[in-house]
């Protein structure tokens, strides 16, 4: 009885896994309704809800053209934003060979609308004027603290008597201040920054504009780095030169080997400089992101960019900086809304043909199996209940969205699913012919089954996670529902249908071999019957064989015994020849 006791513990202990399981998705999407806004149905994609769409265009110089490898370099650096801001199944294509036309499901906020607009053309201008100071600093980021801290009281314009009168050299070089540059940089007007013009200013060329708030104006030098340079970027907290936090939302930037020798020159020549020649400014699209001090030459290709950041400004900027650079500026040109390109109908035919494999699946499980099937049946739904609180929970955290080609890998997982519970009842079947009891099947069968199981799962999930990285749009939705869904189904084989039949298998309907439970042992056609005692003729038992010889034989020993049975067959036919042979 001790015996039969551990597997029903273990049983249950998987039960009560499971249910916890079950429990906390129910209580996430419960606070998630409650605290963060999140609805009780996942958020649809493009194709079923509709959405916005972004048109946008190359803004370049008088007799610029933008080529076939910018339109795409910069179709991929915009699908990168967009998926990086938890956007998916959003469609990015090209239009008459010059303008990028952005669908984006439902209704984008305000962030993900930034990532798209802000073209992201990056540059690194050193300072030659500033209107107003600022108490921004940029640090290397393994460099202690007191190396980069700006000085807020210093004056940011300079005095006529620190103006050199060389030619202009480099981008620090004031001579690059003329008297009707200066006049200019004078009159110019924040309020009438124009940021598509300014993201085409050249390259080679000082550039009058603003800090993004329109709270300070520049003039600055030519360009010295590229943002195309930059490597990585990360949003995280600053720390001090001790690893403690300062509190603060920084981003950490990296350069290429390119970009660390440029910057790493251009910091060494302004370190030594007067304010606000000291400092370089980070444009984004014409406008200065931030105009940190230079404190101290950075050769190591690795800076730190703080002064006011939130989490979410942080972010955006470190995304923008880490997928790279546009190789061209654009303009909005039109923001529509636009309908589903599909609908409900498609929806809805959607559901109805899962509904249809469903009861299919119902239906050859009963058939099949009997009364053993209602545990397929069961074990869906169990799998059903967990897979849609885990695609909720997927669209209103992670901005996943369903669109038919994942309602679609929704139905082929109800196959595949299916697939694992038919391998385990067949095996248990195996066990039953071979002439074991049902508790003992249930446990040999599922020790075969479950590599079987393991085996195929891990076939499929490799499938998807291919699919996933290397499909853009619908098909990473159908390949994401397919690996999801795959993890799933183990769980529940796992969690929820082994230790059911680990259950019923100490049911007396069912293991009493009941023809309704699909487990009769006469209809699988099992070698011993009941408690699956070793019979032996009546011949034998006259013989006086031992009650030992009665017991339950294992496979093995029954092959072994077949195998001496007709050895011993064959070499008495050859024994009754010879000596017929003899005879004569």
């Amino acid at each position: 009885m001790a015996a039969r006791s551990t597997p029903v513990r273990k049983a249950w202990r998987s039960l009560g896994w499971l249910a916890g399981i079950i429990i906390l998705l129910v209580g996430l999407n419960t606070a998630g309704a409650i605290w963060w806004g999140w609805g009780w149905a996942p958020k649809l994609a493009l194709d079923l809800e509709g959405g916005t769409q972004i048109i946008l265009t190359p803004t370049l110089e008088d007799g610029q053209t933008v080529s076939e490898q910018q339109l795409q370099q910069s179709v991929e650096i915009i699908r990168n934003r967009i998926d990086a801001a938890g956007v998916s199944e959003s469609e990015i294509t090209t239009q008459g060979g010059d303008k990028i036309v952005i669908s984006i499901p439902g209704t984008p906020d305000q962030q993900t609308l930034e990532r798209i607009k802000q073209s992201a053309k990056m540059e690194f201008r050193a300072v030659l004027l500033a209107g107003a100071p600022s108490t921004s600093t940029v640090s290397p980021t393994d460099s202690p603290s007191d190396d980069a801290t700006a000085d807020p009281d210093a004056p940011e314009t300079p005095a006529p008597s620190d103006t050199p009168t060389a030619t202009p050299t480099d981008g620090s070089d004031t001579a690059w201040i003329t008297p009707a540059l200066q006049a200019e940089y004078d009159a110019f007007s924040c309020d009438k920054l124009d940021d598509a013009g300014a993201s085409a200013a050249p390259a080679a060329q000082p550039l009058i504009t603003c800090n993004q708030g329109r709270t300070e104006k520049y003039l600055l030098g030519p360009v010295e780095v590229q943002g195309a340079d930059i490597s990585d970027a990360q949003a995280g907290m600053g720390t001090t030169s001790t690893g403690a936090s300062t509190g603060e939302w920084v981003v950490n930037l990296s350069f290429n080997a390119e970009g660390t020798d440029a910057f790493g020159k251009v910091t060494t020549r302004i370190v030594v400089l007067d304010p606000p020649r000291n400092r370089f400014a980070v444009v984004l699209d014409g406008a200065v992101v931030i105009a940190p001090s230079a404190n101290v030459a950075i050769t190591d290709g690795r800076a730190q960019i703080s002064g006011g950041f939130t989490q979410e400004s942080a972010k955006t900027l470190a995304d923008q900086l880490k997928f790279g650079a546009l190789p061209v500026g654009f303009a909005v040109e039109s923001t529509d809304t636009i309908s589903a390109t599909l609908g409900n109908s498609q929806l809805q035919s959607g559901l109805i043909a899962g509904l249809i494999g469903l009861l299919l699946v119902f239906v050859y499980s009963l058939f099949q199996y009997r009364l053993l099937g209602t545990v397929t049946i069961a074990s869906l739904v169990v799998a059903g209940i967990i897979t849609y609180f885990v695609v909720n929970i997927m669209s209103w955290r992670e901005g996943y969205r369903l669109s038919l080609a994942g309602i679609a890998g929704l139905i082929v997982a109800i196959g595949f699913t299916a697939d694992s519970f038919i391998v385990y009842f067949e095996r248990i079947r195996d066990e039953l012919r071979d002439g074991r009891g049902l508790v003992g099947a249930v446990e040999a069968g599922w020790k075969r089954a479950l590599r079987t199981v393991l085996a195929a799962k891990s076939v499929n999930l490799l499938s998807a996670v291919i699919l996933f990285v290397l499909a853009v749009g619908s098909v990473r939705g159908f390949a994401l529902t397919l690996g999801v869904t795959t993890v799933i189904d183990v769980i529940i084989v796992i969690l929820f249908t082994h230790p059911v039949l680990q259950l019923l298998a100490t049911t007396k309907f069912f293991s009493s071999g009941h023809p309704a439970s699909g487990l009769d042992p006469t209809a699988l056609g099992a070698v011993y019957r009941g408690r699956a005692e070793f019979r032996i003729s009546k011949d034998a038992r006259r013989a006086g064989a031992s009650r030992e010889a009665e017991r339950r034989q294992t496979i093995a020993e029954r092959k072994a015994a077949e195998l001496e049975s007709a050895s011993a067959d064959k070499g008495g036919a050859k024994k009754n020849a010879s000596g017929k042979k003899e005879a004569r």
